[in-house]
């Protein structure tokens, strides 16, 4: 599917030289009296290397369709993470870099859909939110109410992100994993 370079957006993946590339950041520049450009940071689902690239607004790209598959994590031997379809029971490896940040939110069991091309494995699609415990946080403070500023609280994956000042260690919150997002209590 064709596209026009004003039309990227964070996340999509599209053939840059004949190579498969994520759109990590985009932004619409437009200088002055010269014409409209794409400023975009783009990393490649190959080799996992980033760069930056400039399109100008009447470029044309083709976006890449991905094959994803429902799979289990398993668990991590240090340079690898290993997954698990759970119906065919066929598994497949992928690097820490080829995961990129989404490496910190698996959890054995967690089920996700791993992203193919061409059928080598590339990466992974977090879901949209996840329910995990807070491990440590600092302790509640009187008054504090969700307007106050946010504090830092790690989970019980090890991941650290703020919070809003009432929630309190053992607690069950709802994060959105893809921006490292607070999203609310879990009652």
């Amino acid at each position: 599917m064709a596209i026009s370079a004003n039309d990227i957006r964070k996340g999509m993946v599209i053939l840059f030289e004949g190579t498969p590339v994520k759109v990590m950041e985009f932004r619409h520049h437009t200088p002055g009296n010269l014409r409209a450009m794409v400023q975009t940071r783009l990393r490649n689902l190959l080799t996992g290397n980033s760069f930056e690239h400039r399109f100008r607004s009447n470029d044309t790209l083709n976006v890449v369709r991905l094959d994803q598959q429902k799979m289990e994590y398993l668990y991590s031997d240090g340079s690898h993470h290993h997954f698990m379809n759970s119906e065919t029971y066929e598994q497949v490896s992928l690097t820490e870099e080829e995961l990129g940040d989404a490496a910190q939110w698996l959890m054995a069991g967690l089920k996700i859909d791993v992203e193919f091309y061409e059928g080598t494995p590339i990466g992974i699609t977090l879901p949209a939110s996840m329910e995990l415990v807070v491990s440590e946080t600092e302790p509640v403070m009187k008054g504090a109410t969700a307007s106050n500023s946010n504090k830092p609280a790690t989970l019980e994956n090890g991941v650290t992100l703020y919070v809003p000042p009432f929630i309190v260690p053992g607690e069950k919150i709802r994060v959105n994993p893809s921006e490292s997002k607070y999203m609310e209590r879990v009652k």
